[in-house]
């Protein structure tokens, strides 16, 4: 698909006999197609002392099924110059395939097996168990990596966000190879179910595909609900030692949840306070005009329950409380001032003039039916986007950013050198 307006897609809600939904856009000039699956459960439902089950269970669903083990399945996919990987997010459980049209039935039967028929084999569970606990490591020295961990558990304490989504070492240990197999059943509902398909396949083939995948997966999850949470509002400072060239700061706040009214609003505003790059604010005056930082932003953080306002640069050791006292200075002037006219047309320049771009492949548009799907936007988000967008005043920014942008009840984790 070439680069085009995103209001140019065509969404489809495809209903199969056996009464499974799919969005699907069709896009018969190339000879391919990308599906895209997620289910509104994630790593935040990992049960107690197995951290890092999803996560897990994501990594070898691709391993084997059916009567195929785990080489067997590989060289399989790769028969088919098919495309199949599973991912874990907080509170989400997506798949990604993509398929030539000459191999659209038998990608969809790999699809099957993997979702259905998953075998998780104790040699591949133990492999791929290593290689993440592996990774683990590495990014326990990480002091990016080592910031963000410290600060969500300081935001999130006991609840299940304070926790690594990729798990922990001593939970993946616990997982069994029975563990994956039953919490796959548990996890992937049909109930939970979204799809979306893109490319050279038309809504009758694709009904009849869907009943021959999906049918397969329990009607419902069996996983409950967890509860909803917020960062307290209260000033803490939390300074990790380690000999390192820059400190990490990484600072926050309370923030919204998707479906919460101001969220566009918030989105804007975070666009010109430090989501915009270059031309931030932040970057504008950490960087810029002082120099303290390579890299300075901000963003939004909306999970399924809870939402946060967060901030991240690097600086040296002799700066850090500077970095911080001005970055605490640009989000009380957003919330004190809010921003000009011509920071919000510039904004909405390009946050509008940028959407295209997330529609200029069949993958990439899959990924974004997939993503207003488990966000629930609805299936004429694409075409209201933008007007949303340009519908937002300096009035809403003025409102939103005094309810989020708190300074006094800033949360923030320094990892690097004791300043003495």
């Amino acid at each position: 698909m070439s680069a085009k307006s995103a209001h140019a897609t065509n969404i489809q809600r495809v209903v199969s006999p056996g009464g499974i939904e799919a969005w699907l856009v069709e896009q018969h000039n190339v000879p391919m197609i990308a599906v895209r699956v997620g289910f509104k459960r994630g790593a935040a439902y990992d049960p107690a002392g197995k951290d890092g089950l999803v996560n897990l269970m994501a990594s070898t669903m691709d391993e084997g099924a059916g009567d195929l083990d785990s080489q067997a399945f590989q060289r399989r996919l790769e028969e088919l110059t098919m495309s199949l990987s599973f991912s874990a997010g907080r509170d989400t459980y997506t798949a990604s395939m993509k398929t030539l049209t000459r191999n659209r039935d038998q990608a969809f039967e790999m699809l099957r097996l993997a979702m259905t028929e998953a075998r998780f084999d104790p040699e591949p569970v133990e492999r791929v168990r290593q290689q993440l606990i592996a990774g683990l490591k590495r990014e326990q020295q990480d002091p990016e990596h080592m910031a963000y961990r410290a600060w969500f558990k300081s935001a999130f304490g006991s609840h299940v966000y304070a926790r690594n989504r990729k798990g922990s070492i001593e939970g993946l240990n616990a997982v069994t190879p029975e563990d994956l197999k039953s919490f796959a059943r548990r996890l992937m509902g049909r109930d939970l179910l979204r799809i979306a398909v893109v490319g050279d396949i038309d809504a009758k083939t694709l009904g009849a595909l869907l009943d021959k995948t999906f049918a397969g997966l329990p009607e419902k999850s069996s996983l409950g609900e967890i509860a909803d949470a917020h960062v307290e509002a209260k000033a803490v400072t939390d300074r990790i030692e380690k000999d390192i060239p820059q400190s990490v700061i990484v600072l926050g706040v309370d923030g919204l949840r998707r479906e919460d009214p101001d969220f566009i609003p918030a989105y804007v505003m975070n666009y010109i306070l430090g989501g915009g790059g270059f031309s931030s604010r932040l970057t504008e005056e950490v960087r810029e005009k002082r120099g303290l930082t390579y890299s300075v932003y901000s963003f939004l953080l909306p999970m399924k329950h809870a939402g946060v306002f967060m901030a991240s640069a690097s600086t040296k050791t002799s700066t850090v409380d500077e970095a911080i006292k001005i970055i605490r200075a640009e989000i009380a002037r957003m919330a004190e001032k809010g921003v000009t006219e011509k920071e919000l047309a510039d904004a909405k320049t390009y946050l509008t003039g940028s959407y295209p771009l997330r529609f200029d492949s069949n993958t990439k548009i899959a990924g974004e039916l997939i993503g207003i799907q488990l966000e629930q936007l609805g299936i004429d988000y694409i075409t209201t986007r933008n007007g949303v967008i340009d519908a937002v005043t300096p009035e809403d920014i003025q409102r939103v950013a005094r309810r989020i942008l708190k300074p006094e009840n800033l949360r923030i984790t320094v990892v690097g050198k004791d300043q003495g």
